[in-house]
């Protein structure tokens, strides 16, 4: 297995919504190491991370995760901030997180065994309240 990871803005604001989702491949089960958050606009907010309750349908605006040493394998684990169906709020969520209304602030999540995710599973970043955009890290182990 090999560690890739990316980082990207997400462009949905609006409450009650995915902001991004990650999708797992069909052929493996990745594991997210680590998430970062950083508040973009100065809009107090909650954000949640969790496995949504239906995953999204027909995913655009998708981009691969990169391999952090080059030497590695092209990664098949997307990221996705448009969808024609988003996926749906989790119904437990693993984290949370409440902001300030400050620009800047951040915080991050770490999975030190790493957050398993079942083949063509989905796990999302999801608006809880705030009209905030966000720049999103995550690592994961391919």
């Amino acid at each position: 297995m090999a560690i890739y990871s990316q980082g990207l803005r997400t462009t949905n604001v609006t409450i009650a919504n995915a902001s991004v989702d990650l999708k797992a491949p069909s052929t493996i089960r990745p594991k997210v190491l680590e998430v970062s958050l950083i508040q973009v606009t100065g809009t107090a907010s909650s954000y949640g991370l969790g496995r949504p309750a239906a995953n999204g349908v027909t995913l655009a605006t998708t981009t691969l995760f990169q391999a952090d040493d080059p030497g590695d394998p092209a990664a098949l684990t997307s990221l996705n901030l448009t969808w024609a169906t988003s996926p749906t709020a989790p119904t437990i969520y693993h984290r949370r997180w409440n902001s300030a209304a400050t620009i800047g602030v951040g915080m991050v999540w770490t999975f030190p065994r790493g957050l398993m995710l079942a083949v063509s599973a989905e796990l999302v970043l999801f608006n809880i309240t705030g009209t905030v955009a966000l720049d999103v890290n995550f690592v994961i182990d391919e």
